[in-house]
């Protein structure tokens, strides 16, 4: 998140109010009073008026509550703060009332259109859809099919595309403009990574949070624990250290925390196995699966290719696992950039409760009056190793198996490359498919740069990306096998995933 727009704005307000509110236990009695303090009468307006502001607030408020839009607002924050969510509900939604129906008309003929005497785009249309009105080319919209060919015959450039934001950000075609042209999310072709929430600028798609579920447990004394993700660094300022943070997290109501580094460490190790003993006896190449959206574009758009696919489980399960063994009747938290995460999470109800990203626990300080940056620094260090602490930025898997593997002398068994954003791990993934890539490793990640890019995150990822290296290189120990903990973890923790 390089820009803090109003949208961001109006987003992390709702959030901090509704958290505010709980840590208070008023959510039920005053969740109606958001309505009106982060929407005046005064302004600013974005909208028409008032009411329409109002009711695209709601909206958001119910995501907060992770609760349909179809319940009172009174019932929502009931069940909310009774610990209820909606099991059925996707992780990103459409609020309809904030979409503002951008046209749908993709091609467009511009004044930059002369009449030509060659007259290319009608040549190229294989419809018969172009026709010149009051000397230019004119597109019948019945007749487009939207192929693109009139605006590549063009030698002026005067036939232009139009997409709109969410669907331009949508690697996988899952979001199109419905018949009110309101945008329209086809789940069956989602992996919920969050790119159209980020990419929309009237804050018209947004996720569900779990703030108040959690809070209530933190109030109920329950062993709540933290499972950290590696791209926490810098994410509540460059200078706040992890000690810092760990301190505000154990004063927000944390029982313990834990690096997710280690579950990483676990997972460079499990990985680098399995590569040594499946390729190329078992299958000639193999990927990460430590990103859900990753996994699950293949799942859902390459699904011939599952086996291809690492059957390790993520960082995030392997650290849940270990807590869970660890500290009994422990709650778990994974605290991170990814709205992915949330959809893996209920998938591995054995090893994580609930997921938070940056944006959402920010938003909890606040709401409990906490400024991490005067937390007192407890002098926490990593408990990981170097390898475990760079997943979190694009070529940090790679980097870290092909080194481990280089320590086993077996370096030249792997011919290894990194994707990241959801578009070239496709392409990169059809080409090994056809034979056409000798690749026979690669590292997925769906958002640009790496976890350190995803849609829950505070800072630039340019900036955070070169935080996390140097962070990683505060570790005691730079390889994954020279972590012991995570060694003995490996013996006692199940790491293959679940295929559900």
């Amino acid at each position: 998140m390089s820009q803090i727009t109003e949208v961001v704005k109006l987003r992390r307000k709702v959030l901090t109010e509704v958290a505010r509110l709980t840590f208070n236990d008023q959510l039920k009695e005053e969740v109606g009073s958001i309505l009106t303090t982060v929407v005046t009468e005064d302004g600013p307006r974005y909208r028409c008026c008032v009411h329409k502001e109002r009711a695209v607030l709601r909206g958001r408020i119910d995501l907060a509550l992770s609760r349909p839009m179809s319940e009172s607002l009174a019932d929502a924050a009931e069940k909310a703060v009774a610990g209820e969510v909606a099991a059925d509900m996707p992780i990103i939604n459409v609020i309809d009332e904030a979409c503002d129906q951008c046209p749908i008309d993709k091609f467009i003929v511009t004044d930059a259109c002369r009449n030509c005497i060659a007259h290319h785009c009608i040549a190229s249309c294989p419809k018969k859809a172009i026709t010149v009105h009051q000397n230019r080319a004119y597109i019948d919209k019945t007749k487009c099919v939207e192929c693109g060919l009139c605006k590549k015959a063009c030698p002026y450039g005067a036939i232009i595309e139009i997409s709109r934001p969410c669907e331009r950000a949508c690697d996988l075609g899952a979001i199109k403009a419905g018949q009110d042209r309101k945008a329209v999310i086809d789940y069956d072709r989602c992996v919920q990574c969050g790119a159209c929430k980020t990419a929309c600028p009237f804050g018209a798609i947004g996720e569900r949070s779990y703030i108040v579920q959690l809070i209530q447990q933190m109030k109920q004394g329950k062993k709540v624990v933290a499972m950290v993700a590696p791209a926490f660094v810098g994410q509540f300022g460059v200078k706040v250290t992890a000690g810092q943070l760990f301190s505000a997290l154990q004063k927000l109501g944390f029982h313990d925390v834990y690096e997710v580094a280690l579950g990483a460490d676990m997972v460079t190790l499990e990985e680098t196995h399995e590569f040594i003993e499946s390729v190329p006896s078992q299958r000639n190449y193999m990927t990460t699966s430590c990103c859900p959206a990753f996994v699950g574009m293949i799942e859902k758009h390459l699904p011939d290719l599952q086996s291809h696919v690492s059957s390790t489980v993520s960082p995030m399960v392997a650290t849940g696992r270990v807590v869970k063994h660890e500290v009994e009747g422990a709650v778990t938290v994974f605290i991170g950039p990814c709205t992915a995460k949330k959809v893996e999470a209920s998938k591995y109800t054995d090893a994580v409760d609930y997921v938070l990203t940056y944006e959402e626990l920010a938003a909890m300080f606040v709401g409990a009056g906490i400024n991490v940056t005067e937390m007192p620094d407890n002098g926490y260090a990593p408990k990981s190793s170097r390898h475990g602490a760079i997943f979190a930025r694009a070529g940090g898997v790679l980097e870290s198996v092909v080194e481990t593997a280089t320590e086993k002398g077996l370096a030249d068994r792997l011919n290894a490359q990194r994707c990241d954003g959801l578009a070239n791990c496709k392409q990169q993934l059809i080409l090994m498919k056809a034979g056409k890539s000798d690749i026979n490793f690669m590292e997925g990640m769906a958002c640009s740069g790496g976890c350190v890019g995803g849609p829950g995150t505070l800072t630039d990822p340019r900036v955070t990306g070169k935080l996390v290296d140097n962070y990683a290189k505060t570790s005691e120990t730079m390889l994954a096998e020279q972590n012991d903990r995570a060694q003995q973890e490996l013996k006692q923790t199940k790491m293959h995933r679940n295929h559900n």
